[in-house]
C-alpha cells in the first residue's frame, strides 16, 4: 500500500530526502502504534523489515514500552504457577 500525505510548501524544505523522510514517518507511526497496543512486536518487524532482535532493538531505542499492569502480572504469575 502506498500512502500520500500533504505538507505545507513552506515546510517542504524540512524534508531532506523523500526516501529517508518516508522511512522516518513509518518508524514513528510504528513505534506509536506499538506503544498504544495497536500492533504487536511481530507486526513491527513486518512493517519495518526487521528480524526479532532488530525489532527489540528498534523498540528499545524508541522507548516503545507497553505499560505493565496488575492484570499482566496476574497472567504471568498464573503461567509460572502452571509450569510448576
Amino acid at each position: 500500500m502506498e500512502i500520500t500525505i500533504q505538507i505545507p510548501d513552506e515546510l517542504a524544505t524540512l524534508v531532506t530526502g523523500h526516501d529517508a523522510f518516508a522511512r522516518e514517518l513509518l518508524e514513528a507511526f510504528t513505534a506509536h502504534a506499538y506503544r498504544n497496543d495497536r500492533i504487536s512486536s511481530y507486526q513491527v518487524g513486518q512493517l519495518l523489515g526487521l528480524d526479532r532482535w532488530q525489532t527489540e532493538e528498534f523498540l528499545a531505542s524508541r522507548d516503545a514500552i507497553r505499560p505493565y499492569d496488575i492484570p499482566d502480572l496476574n497472567v504471568d504469575r498464573a503461567t509460572l504457577e502452571s509450569l510448576g
